[in-house]
Parts: C-alpha cells; structure tokens; sequence
C-alpha cells in the first residue's frame, strides 16, 4: 500500500522567506492530517543550523509521522565547473540532511534551462552530476530521484528537463540502483504533455510520487503548450487546485503505477487554499489508494 505524505505548498515563502512561520508551527499545523509522513523541504530557513535536524525528527515523530522524503533544487546545468561542483556538495549536505531526518529519498533535478544550452550539453551536465552524487547517497542509504519538474519556486527559468523527451533521455542515461524518478502528473501539463503518456514511459523507474492537481485557469492545453514553454516563473494558464477536481486522472495513474507493483510514498503538494482544502485531498487520495491498491 503507498504511503501518504504531506508538502507544506501553502507556506513555502512563509518557512524559507521570511520566516513569518516557524518549522515548529507547520508540524503542529500537520499533526492532525490523515497522513504518515511529511516531505521535507532543505531551504526551511531553519535548516540552515544543523543543530535542529534531530529536534525536528524528533517532532514529526512525536506526532507519529516521519520525515520520509527530502526536496531540494540543484542546479546541475550552469557553464560553469566550479559552480557544479558547489552544487553537488550541496546535494551532498541535503543527502546528509534526509539522512538525520530518517528519510530514504532526497530529490535532484537537472538544473535551470537556460537559453544557451542544447539538450546534449544539458544531459551530460546533468547526469554526470547526479552521478557524481550517487556513491555518497549509497553508502548513507538513501535514494536519489529525479522529478519530472516545472521549476523551482526561487529558480529564474523553467527546468532543463522539464520536457518529456529530455527528461526521459536523462532517466535512461543514469542507471543506478540507488537512482528513482518522482512522479508529478501536475507538471507534465505546465510542459503541455499529457501526464499518462510520460508516466507510461518511467512508470518501471517511479519510486515516489508527487500528488496535486491543476485547472486552467483560462485558455485551453494547447494556449499551453504554445505560449508558456519559454515563459520566466510560474506558467500562468494553471492553478492549483483541490486533488480530484483538476485534470489529472488517478485512476489512470493509480492503475498503472499498481501494474508496475508501486507501493511506496505519495507526497501531495497541495493546501494552497487553505488546510481544510489540504484535508479534502487527503481523503481523496485515500479513498483512491483504497480502491486501487487494497486488493
């Protein structure tokens, strides 16, 4: 049976901005959700010390969840080595981190698209960081997994990856027990891609997943798929929106991560309307998981 876990979605500039929300308050904010577990996130402004690692853990537990997952944003796909490599140690100190946390999964990602860059270029910068990643992940148990993403909330251009053919050549380019995709239906729609067709492609290499949903909010998926994909920030067609009454289909999904015998975390990122609209997700994906995995 997979997992539920919950994304703090809502409060992102709250606990890495300005600190207006402390962590101590969203795990409190958590306690009473329907969930097992929450994903993290390494830019908390808090995490900054590493002395409130453990006193974290320790609250999450305290509230019977754990801290299974870990997402952060490397950026692996600047000209410059020197940069790449203050990357990678940073990837290094975030494996650290969800190895303290008790977590087994820490997300990568490819790196910002940036206008000089070919699709070559990109995946061998990409990969041979990821790679470079992979023995200290190993030896600390953790799992590194790739996420089909639109881009980071603090990024300034959209992810290098973020189309379906790139990302799909840079899953098949790294193969390493220790190396997963993360799923999320969502952003396949901000690249204007159908969902199915890419999770169809990775569903073998899925080890956790990204639960969310989204409308349009104007336009239509093909306004999408013209307009937006060189667009700086967030794609402004799509909205966040309550898991269940958006365009994703999750019992498409949910059927074919069953046929491929998923049974690990699913993460929503979702509440951005409030914690009520997080708790309406929460038993939506439940009753699904229900249906579709307990048999």
């Amino acid at each position: 049976m997979p997992k539920l876990a919950a994304f703090p979605k809502a409060f992102m500039t709250a606990l890495c901005k300005d600190g207006s929300m402390t962590v101590a308050e969203w795990i409190q904010l958590a306690a009473d959700l329907q969930v097992d577990g929450l994903e993290w996130y390494a830019g908390f402004l808090e995490m900054e010390d590493e002395s409130n690692w453990p006193t974290f853990r320790s609250m999450v537990e305290d509230t019977g969840k754990v801290i299974p997952m870990m997402c952060c944003s490397p950026d692996f796909t600047h000209p410059d080595s020197d940069f790449r490599k203050t990357e990678i140690e940073k990837q290094k100190r975030w494996i650290d981190m969800t190895s303290v946390l008790g977590g087994g999964y820490c997300r990568v990602l490819s790196g910002q698209r940036r206008p000089e860059l070919s699709v070559d270029e990109g995946i061998n910068l990409a990969a041979d960081c990821i790679e470079a990643c992979l023995p200290y992940a190993t030896e600390r148990g953790i799992t590194l997994i790739l996420e089909n993403h639109y881009k980071d909330d603090f990024w300034l251009y959209p992810e290098f990856a973020q189309k379906m053919d790139v990302f799909c050549q840079l899953v098949e380019r790294i193969d390493h027990p220790n190396f997963g995709v993360n799923y999320d239906p969502s952003n396949t729609y901000l690249a204007g891609e159908d969902p199915l067709v890419l999770l169809r492609r990775v569903s073998d290499r899925v080890v956790t997943m990204h639960a969310s949903d989204r409308y349009l909010a104007e336009g239509t998926i093909e306004d999408l798929r013209t307009e937006e994909g060189g667009a700086e920030g967030y794609a402004k067609r799509l909205r966040h929106g309550e898991i269940g009454k958006g365009l994703n289909d999750y019992d498409a999904i949910f059927r074919e991560l069953r046929s491929k015998g998923f049974d690990n975390w699913i993460s929503i990122e979702d509440g951005v309307d409030g914690m009520d609209q997080l708790r309406r997700s929460v038993d939506f994906l439940k009753g699904k998981i229900a249906q579709h995995f307990d048999a």
